[in-house]
């Protein structure tokens, strides 16, 4: 993370996790185009870079400007020294599972255990029940009752009940994940004001995103 003293500007790199198919890429999607799109597709990895114009409390200061990166990653184990590189590089995590499929969870649990791993010590963490809008699957809902438990009592951590289709908790879930972060705690208002940037907030898929080849460098993007 970079963060220039003299000019209020600030880098973030926001890493998204989880199992295929629980909606990683379609929470991105709704925070940058407000959209939603059914047809679930395979993503190898991707980084989306916004601007972003903070408002800052209290009232009357000048509004940080933050460049926002969110990696969207596989949720294949095809690329466990990619992902290593993105859990190392990361300023901060967003682990995400399926309200409705609770099962889904293990993997946000392995995943944690896998960054805390590589980073020992604090690292701003969150986690994402997506697909609310579903419910539980049948004979599902008790199991999936006691997750959130788990995540604040016995991980410390936040978790988060959100639904990309509907746009539920979607901005919710970014500024709490971005006030956990230094340069950012306690600075951020109720809401976020993009910069009046057309290219900042594209109406169709991002022609800011990078899709990287699959022959590509792991470092180029981590």
């Amino acid at each position: 993370m970079r963060l220039k003293s003299a000019v209020p500007e600030a880098r973030v790199r926001l890493v998204f996790l989880g199992a295929a198919g629980v909606g990683k890429t379609a929470l991105i999607r709704r925070f940058l185009h407000d959209s939603f799109e059914a047809r679930h597709r395979c993503t190898v990895e991707e980084l989306h870079v916004l601007e972003l114009e903070l408002e800052l409390e209290p009232p009357g200061r000048a509004a940080l400007r933050l460049r926002l990166e969110l990696l969207d990653t596989s949720g294949s184990y095809s690329f466990p020294a990619m992902r290593r590189l993105c859990m190392r590089h990361g300023d901060a995590f967003v682990l995400v599972y399926s309200a409705h499929e609770p099962g889904s969870f293990e993997e946000v649990r392995r995943l944690r255990d896998e960054i805390l791993e590589a980073r020992p010590g604090a690292v701003p963490l969150l986690v994402v029940a997506n697909k609310t809008d579903l419910g539980p699957a049948p004979g599902a809902g008790e199991a999936a009752a006691r997750l959130p438990a788990v995540v604040q009592r016995e991980w410390g951590v936040r978790h988060v009940e959100a639904s990309a289709k509907q746009g539920h908790n979607v901005p919710q879930l970014f500024q709490q994940l971005l006030g956990q972060i230094s340069p950012l705690r306690g600075r951020l208002s109720p809401a976020l004001r993009r910069r009046s940037n057309p290219d900042s907030l594209p109406k169709e898929p991002p022609t800011a995103s990078r899709r990287r080849p699959l022959k590509a460098p792991s470092c180029t993007i981590c």
